[in-house]
């Protein structure tokens, strides 16, 4: 009897719940635990924009040290593929650009803000069978990581709204063939909508 109750209070419960928040749920312990990506992102304010507001998205020259080569442009081209969802107002520089340089595009452009981002750091691990016949180092096999840093100014004033660093690992589901430069894309679309007040 006891046990009837037990399941029909565990069927109860689980009936509150959405199928969707279950996914949410499993996917975020797998992406914990490492078996899916991850990425950590840690922001100095918690600063909201408008919809309307016009971003423009540069890089800068910095290359992550290491052994990792990431396009020279990735992070302005990731960005932006995320942020065009949310902000209908919103354009990158088409190369690596200097801080003075890309607030003088932004300026010109008219934009309200100004994305400055870098490749922090890049750790592409060993992650098929030629990168394995090439550096044969048991202790290069496992997950990439990547780190980037985020600086978000109006460019009127200069004023610095808001910084962020966005802490990225591969996990094992998905280190096949992957690169640290595949993890930019989530986190940083995820960035853009907590900027909207939309993210978690």
């Amino acid at each position: 009897m006891r046990n009837l109750l037990s399941v029909l209070a565990i069927m109860a419960l689980s009936g509150c719940m959405k199928v969707s928040d279950l996914a949410d749920g499993a996917a975020y312990q797998l992406r914990d635990v490492g078996i899916l990506d991850h990425s950590q992102t840690s922001r100095a304010n918690t600063w909201r924009l408008q919809a309307d507001s016009f971003i423009y998205i540069a890089q800068g020259h910095f290359v992550p040290p290491g052994d990792a080569y990431p396009r020279p442009n990735v992070v302005a081209e990731e960005a932006f593929k995320g942020f065009v969802e949310y902000f209908p107002m919103v354009r990158r520089a088409r190369a690596p650009l200097g801080l003075e340089e890309a607030m003088g595009e932004a300026r010109v452009a008219g934009a309200h803000y100004l994305l400055y981002s870098r490749f922090a750091a890049a750790d592409n691990r060993i992650g098929t069978v030629e990168e394995w016949e090439d550096q044969e180092a048991v202790d290069r096999l496992g997950t990439d990581r990547s780190v980037i840093q985020l600086m978000l100014i109006e460019t009127n004033t200069r004023y610095l709204v808001d910084t962020a660093r966005i802490r990225s690992r591969g996990g094992f589901l998905t280190f096949y063939d992957a690169k640290p430069e595949d993890l930019l894309g989530p986190p940083l679309q995820d960035y853009a909508r907590k900027l909207l007040g939309l993210g978690r």
